[in-house]
């Protein structure tokens, strides 16, 4: 696997897990200020559509994983 997927597996990971703290609805709701963290990934992804910096990405480099 390579930067690319990791950065699309986390960040979807990351809005399934805080949109189900965050609305009421969920039964593993806990606050609405998950919401917060949703949109801080989708304004990060969003961002790095435009710079093509992502600090998740350059982490995974650190680590070893390979380039896209």
């Amino acid at each position: 696997m390579n930067t690319n997927q990791f950065v699309r597996i986390f960040a979807g990971a990351f809005v399934m897990i805080s949109l189900a703290l965050g609305v009421p609805g969920s039964p593993l709701f806990t606050s609405t200020n998950w919401l917060w963290f949703t949109l801080f990934v989708g304004a990060n992804l969003f961002q790095s559509g435009f710079t093509a910096f992502c600090p998740l990405e350059k982490i995974l480099l650190k680590a070893g994983v390979k380039p896209a």
